[in-house]
């Protein structure tokens, strides 16, 4: 470690502000170039970086450092790229899915909806008794496999070839559209 990295961490250790001033001015742009690969604006990565500084001085991560400090920050940054895109990526399904509804919403009028759910809830009722079983439990209890198995006392596998053939047979008496409106 050089003798300027371990300046900046004694710095830390005394709780100096001064400490965190020269990292951020030593690493800050690279930090900020180095995070504007994951994102496509220079201000997000500009925010990731400083949110980096901030939790760095906030939570004394310095304390009981050893290790390079260069490769230690670009870490963080990095992970909290990733946080970021997971988080972004979340937001937008869901803003996917809500406007999906409008779309279906638009194309079929309330009363052809609520008939393709009445046809989608008989063509459940025909199921075999089993198969229907596994996959109510899936699709509205929203169970997870392993649960429905130790419910019913049957294997995995079993929980979901049934389900795999509840599905199969759903689709080929129904177009996919009404399988979004289930509850």
């Amino acid at each position: 470690m050089e003798q300027h990295e371990q300046d900046i961490i004694q710095k830390f250790k005394n709780g100096d502000q001064t400490g965190l001033r020269m990292l951020f001015d030593l690493y800050y742009t690279p930090l900020c170039v180095f995070a504007y690969k994951y994102f496509d604006s220079y201000e997000k990565a500009e925010d990731i970086v400083q949110e980096a500084f901030i939790t760095l001085w906030e939570k004394n991560r310095m304390i009981n450092f050893t290790g390079s400090i260069k490769s230690y920050l670009f870490s963080i940054v990095r992970n909290n790229s990733i946080n970021q895109i997971k988080k972004d990526l979340k937001f937008r399904f869901e803003e996917m899915e809500s406007k999906a509804y409008n779309i279906i919403e638009d194309k079929y009028e309330s009363q052809q909806l609520e008939e393709r759910k009445e046809s989608l809830y008989k063509e459940i009722a025909l199921l075999p008794a089993q198969c229907k079983a596994v996959f109510e439990a899936i699709a509205f209890e929203k169970m997870k496999y392993a649960e429905v198995a130790e419910d019913m006392d049957i294997s995995i596998n079993t929980v979901k070839t049934h389900y795999s053939r509840a599905l199969k047979q759903l689709r080929s008496n129904l177009d996919v559209l009404v399988m979004i409106l289930l509850p």
